[in-house]
């Protein structure tokens, strides 16, 4: 199965909505946009076509920070078209947009970027070492001789090699 990607540019016509349920962000906002058509010579408008925008995660957390209702933006992600029947009986549809990307428009207005601080990160050797000496550890409460599973060992088994010393 194929999937539609598109690039469009607009207007951000409501304000951002972000939630962080079970830990994942997400941010929702719906963007307004209207072709500029030559008719009989002359530039008018179009007809203005609505999307619902999602994205998810980190986009979300900066989309948070950065959008607001009023701004231009251009936005890149997957096309969906969602359908439902309303309680009358008459079918609505709406284009809804998984963003992969999001930005202000600059031909619009202009913006000014900030870098959002990246996690530490970690080599491979510390995050080894660390899990070493978790799996090590002897929790203090214990009475006497460990094994390496964190079992108390009964007097005589301390000769193991196996053994911690509590």
């Amino acid at each position: 199965m194929s999937d539609t990607y598109v690039t469009l540019h607009g207007w951000v016509g409501s304000d951002v909505t972000y939630r962080d349920p079970q830990g994942i962000s997400v941010a929702n906002f719906r963007v307004a946009s209207t072709p500029r058509l030559k008719k009989e010579g002359k530039w008018v408008d179009g007809d203005t076509t609505w999307y619902s925008v999602t994205v998810w995660r980190h986009l979300a957390v900066n989309l948070r920070e950065s959008v607001r209702k009023g701004d231009a933006v251009v936005v890149h992600g997957r096309l969906r078209t969602d359908t439902w029947k309303r309680e009358d009986g008459e079918t609505n549809s709406s284009l809804q947009i998984e963003a992969t990307l999001v930005g202000h428009d600059l031909t619009r207005g202009t913006s000014r970027f900030t870098r959002t601080p990246r996690p530490e990160q970690r080599s491979e050797s510390e995050v080894d070492a660390e899990a070493e000496a978790l799996a090590r550890a002897v929790p203090a409460d214990l009475p006497g001789q460990v094994d390496s599973w964190g079992n108390v060992l009964a007097p005589g088994e301390e000769d193991r090699p196996d053994v911690d010393a509590a």
